[in-house]
């Protein structure tokens, strides 16, 4: 795809996708609980994949949830306390995907799982759940690492209710994407489950979920596109985002404070955000953020560090390796394309910055990465750009390029 913008200042409105994060986790709770209407429920690859699963278990006993990971672990926890017999499967990017964290703790809690080709990754044999023969009054108790991908994390936490005598979650050591654990326990609220937390321990009680009704806020992590466009877009640069709350259980509304820096003021409105570009004030001689609750974010800020070449120190990047792609290495090799780099400074550590950065009709590779794709896009507001294998949107914003041609980008089929 060949993208070009044809001058003068980002101007409109622009349509969000729903989360898909609250999403994924409304349909296993919905599922979990029976009944309930679900309003403004996305149409990003993922949360329609999730629903196509969920309707087909009763009758199939193979299930395939392709690059999804919140669909690969929500299920394999859900299919588990629901006693489903069969293969659950994915992609081959998917099978290289550990997964020996969550199946540990949930063949502890009494489920029978088997790893069908390689130890610790998809696909899954799953032979329901064992009859428990300890007392249903105490929880189960299991303790897993609070640094290893939330998504375990709030699989088990989700199907507390379900299990003999409840759950104790205890979480050791740091504990990173908080936001997204903290979502999880808030919609399950909403659905009726009860939880008491004592430090990182997360005791949920036993019990049924309560068929409830409830409308997904749309996508933050889709927001921080925009803000990276209006950070690059000419001078007078404004954009409005409906279906934003500023009381939101996305941990990715960082974004409204990680941009200030690079010039972007968040106006909250009754229904969404208003985005403005103002002249960047004095910043520190380099930048420092942490991702370690919002992963997502971290594409669309080196990409945008790079551009505006404003040095930015970035931790909590471990996750990265382990998602759609190695991000991390992603990042670097694509980033070098335009005189950018993201360099490992100290462990942990990364420095994303630029000497000499142009656009100039390059050719982005998206690894099969959806936010390789939109974290790059903007990059067109500075010079004439490609991007391969577009399509990948898909799985989170299927209308990112529609949303961008509206707003003015000229859009073409590459050679």
């Amino acid at each position: 795809m060949h993208l070009s913008w044809p001058g003068g200042p980002l101007r409109g409105t622009a349509q969000l996708p729903a989360s898909k994060s609250e999403a994924n986790r409304a349909l296993i709770l919905q599922a979990l609980a029976g009944g309930g209407t679900l309003d403004n429920l996305s149409d990003a690859h993922d949360t329609q994949l999730m629903r196509r699963l969920l309707a087909a278990a009763p009758g199939t006993n193979v299930l395939d949830a392709e690059d999804a990971g919140t669909v690969m672990r929500f299920l394999t926890a859900y299919l588990s306390v629901t006693n489903w017999q069969g293969r659950l499967t994915g992609t081959a990017r998917m099978q290289e995907r550990p997964i020996a964290v969550l199946v540990d703790a949930l063949r502890q809690a009494g489920a029978r799982i088997n790893y069908l080709n390689n130890e610790g990754f998809p696909p899954l044999e799953l032979q329901g759940f064992a009859a428990s023969a300890r007392d249903a009054a105490q929880p189960t108790e299991l303790a897993v690492r609070g640094d290893i991908s939330s998504q375990y994390i709030s699989a088990l936490l989700m199907v507390g209710p379900r299990l003999p005598g409840g759950l104790r979650l205890r979480l050791t050591g740091h504990v990173g994407s908080r936001p997204y654990i903290n979502m999880t326990v808030a919609l399950m609220q909403l659905f009726g489950a009860h939880y008491t937390t004592d430090g990182d321990t997360l005791l949920v009680s036993p019990g049924e979920y309560q068929p409830t009704n409830y409308t997904v806020e749309s996508d933050w992590s889709a927001a921080s596109y925009w803000y990276s466009l209006v950070a690059l877009a000419p001078a007078g640069s404004e954009i409005t985002l409906p279906g934003l709350r500023q009381q939101s259980l996305q941990g990715d509304q960082a974004i409204v404070g990680m941009m200030k820096p690079f010039g972007i003021e968040t106006t909250f409105l009754p229904d969404g955000i208003h985005l403005k570009q103002l002249p960047i004030t004095a910043s520190p001689e380099v930048l420092a953020l942490d991702f370690t609750d919002c992963p997502d974010l971290a594409q669309t800020v080196a990409v945008v560090a790079a551009a505006r070449g404003i040095p930015v120190d970035m931790t909590g990047l471990e996750s990265l390796r382990i998602k759609e792609t190695d991000r991390i290495a992603a990042l670097q090799i694509e980033l070098a394309k335009f005189g950018g780099s993201l360099r490992e400074v100290t462990d942990g550590r990364f420095r994303a910055e630029s000497s000499g950065f142009a656009v100039d009709n390059q050719s982005v590779a998206t690894y099969h990465d959806h936010r390789m794709a939109m974290a790059f896009a903007p990059l067109a507001l500075l010079g004439q750009l490609n991007i391969e294998a577009p399509t990948v949107v898909k799985k989170s914003y299927p209308q990112f390029w529609k949303e961008l041609a509206k707003s003015g980008f000229v859009i073409e089929e590459a050679g």
